[in-house]
């Protein structure tokens, strides 16, 4: 048996078709294990889509969603048939894996689980537009089947007459058969125009059916897609709110680097000052303390000197 590793819900994408327009819609992963999960989604047409997230982690027991974004289509397809088809592989992975640690290689089976599901793209017309409807089609079908069964009664109707005409020559009796059964082959036919038109009939409500919960599908996807979108767009205005409140942060750190620059080269220039005059009471320091010096020097010999000629006079006195 093939492993179940994920739970996809829907089994298939349906986009809602509209020509030069864009169209999203969401699948939903399960994970029911008891293990982490990755994931990888792949498509036949990666030019048309664009898949977020294509690859990531499951923890056990959550969901995780991926949105599929079809490019706006220039022509519509055939029929409004899409041979497209999207392949999402899983496999079990150990505790701790992160998104950017997913590669392909993971995916190969050298004796690995590897679970793959497959996906189909369905396009489903928009209500208010019936030339595109396959509602439309399908009436257009019955149309054109009804007018192939009138023609062909009418064809008939002209080979009876035909037939009528050329029994004429035969006897009274045998033409009141030919008018019985004359009367009976439009019955007859106009029974099996009535049960060949029952099958388009049929088949016409099993497309409104169908088209009716790819309505409803369609309404989920877009109330999903509306959330989504409103999400976005909150996380945008937050996101714009964050920006300017950095770009005044970074105007007023601006605004003090430029105040502690000039606060800087003011401190510097007074240091500088500050320098010379320190070096400028210096020498007047070491100038007066070689005064003082000088004048420490100076003082004795002076003093002896006095006391030389005083001790001179004193001894002129006492020898006359």
């Amino acid at each position: 048996m093939k492993p179940d590793i994920l739970e996809v819900q829907p089994q298939e994408l349906t986009f809602l078709f509209e020509l030069k327009k864009q169209s999203t819609c969401s699948i939903q992963m399960i994970n029911k294990t008891d293990h982490h999960v990755a994931f990888k989604i792949k498509t036949t047409n990666p030019k048309k889509y664009c898949v977020r997230p294509n690859t990531g982690v499951i923890d056990p027991h959550s969901a995780c969603e991926f949105s599929v974004t079809m490019q706006a289509p220039k022509v519509a397809p055939p029929d409004m048939i899409c041979r497209d088809k999207f392949l999402v592989q899983s496999t079990y992975v150990p505790e701790g894996t992160k998104e950017e640690d997913v590669t392909s290689n993971m995916f190969v089976r050298d004796g690995k689980v590897v679970d793959e599901k497959r996906l189909k793209v369905i396009l489903i017309s928009p209500p208010d537009s019936p030339e595109s409807s396959p509602i439309n089609e399908t009436l257009k079908i019955v149309q054109k089947d009804d007018d192939r069964e009138v023609k062909d009664e009418i064809v008939q109707k002209h080979t009876s007459h035909s037939k009528v005409d050329e029994g004429m020559e035969m006897s009274k009796g045998d033409a009141k058969n030919v008018e019985v059964i004359k009367k009976e082959e439009p019955m007859k036919r106009k029974e099996e125009v009535v049960k060949r038109n029952e099958e388009p009939v049929k088949k016409k409500e099993e497309v409104v059916k169908k088209n009716e919960d790819y309505v409803i599908q369609n309404r989920d996807f877009i109330k999903r897609n509306e959330e989504s979108v409103q999400m976005n767009d909150m996380e945008v205005l937050r996101l714009a709110k964050a920006v300017e409140e950095m770009k005044s942060i970074v105007k007023g750190l601006e605004s003090n680097l430029t105040e502690a620059k000039a606060t800087i080269l003011h401190l510097t220039e007074e240091k500088r000052s500050a320098a010379q005059e320190k070096h400028f009471l210096q020498g007047e320091l070491d100038l007066l303390r070689s005064k003082r010096h000088r004048a420490q020097v100076g003082f004795p010999l002076l003093f002896v000197f006095m006391v030389a000629l005083v001790s001179l006079y004193f001894g002129y006195l006492l020898h006359p």
